[in-house]
């Protein structure tokens, strides 16, 4: 192994222990001279991926609290805006798995399913999210856009139980469409086996951890 390559794996796992630490300004630092020198956008993202997967695994041991998924949250997007992926390098970019996650339509609550997010993203998935007050028609456009792995459907109100089932309804009339065919999980804190069944998936949750280990078991599964 060269010197130059010794600096660059050290320079790299720098950045990856600055992202894990949360240091903000000294990761943003080195995503910058990491571009400066020349290195791929795929390259630098990994790594800082890489720190965020250490993130979660400090926020499942209790180490780090909610507000350390935020601030990894805003270190991955400034390295986004310094280092952005072009559309090749995005589709070829190893990642745990691609989420679309959002509140169905009639929800606006938001807190459950941007930490799920967070959670999500910590653990190397490239998340989109759509929002709140998502309706059917939407997630549909998205899914077939996006190509998620895993779709997530958040909701705390009973009155956005039909909501979902009208989603997956919709997404299920639309299988044939959808490549991968994406796992579809509900979130909520009043989500229970009751309403999965009513809704139409086996796959749910009331705690975003719990749903990033599931999701990763069943798509281990597949590959």
């Amino acid at each position: 192994m060269t010197a130059g390559t010794d600096d660059h794996e050290a320079s790299l796992a720098a950045l990856s222990a600055a992202v894990a630490a949360l240091r903000e300004k000294e990761a943003l630092a080195l995503v910058k001279a990491a571009r400066d020198r020349g290195e791929s956008s795929m390259t630098i993202l990994r790594a800082v991926k890489d720190g965020m997967q250490a993130v979660g695994r400090r926020y499942e041991d209790e180490e780090i609290f909610l507000s350390g998924l935020i601030m990894a949250a805003e270190i991955f997007r400034g390295a986004m805006e310094i280092a952005p992926l072009d559309t090749s390098e995005e589709a070829s970019a190893a990642t745990s798995g691609r989420l679309l996650i959002g509140t169905v339509a009639g929800d606006i609550h938001d807190i459950g399913k941007s930490v799920a997010a967070l959670t999500f993203r910590s653990f190397g998935f490239t998340v989109k999210d759509l929002g709140v007050n998502v309706p059917p028609a939407r997630f549909l456009e998205e899914a077939l856009s996006f190509a998620p792995d895993i779709i997530g459907l958040s909701g705390l109100l009973s009155t956005a139980f039909t909501s979902m089932r009208d989603t997956v309804a919709l997404l299920r009339e639309h299988a044939a469409d959808l490549t991968p065919s994406p796992l579809i999980i509900l979130g909520g804190a009043t989500i229970d086996e009751t309403v999965a069944r009513y809704v139409g998936t086996d796959l749910w949750t009331t705690d975003a951890m719990h749903g990033v280990r599931l999701c990763q078991e069943l798509l281990q599964t597949r590959r």
